[in-house]
């Protein structure tokens, strides 16, 4: 069997990540969906810059900034009863 050619692959590469797109601008996608997507980006070293009031900057800040020091802290707390 011979291998595919580059330009069956580039063909692939575009039809999966507009399938993606699709996907994602309907607002029907499951989080399966989201989930492949995401890892497709990841599979292909696509990264972002959350650039202030981006969409990546917006979901970035739900993330809470956790305070080493505080869970080192309380993980190190024994309770006797």
């Amino acid at each position: 069997m011979k291998r595919a050619s580059e330009n069956q692959f580039d063909e692939l590469h575009n039809r999966v990540t507009k399938e993606f797109l699709a996907r994602v601008k309907s607002g029907d996608c499951t989080t399966a969906d989201l989930k492949a997507a995401c890892d497709w980006l990841k599979a292909n070293d696509v990264t972002g810059v959350a650039v202030t009031n981006s969409p990546l900057a917006n979901l970035a800040n739900l993330v809470p900034v956790v305070d080493p020091e505080l869970v080192r802290s309380r993980i190190n707390v024994r309770t006797y009863d």
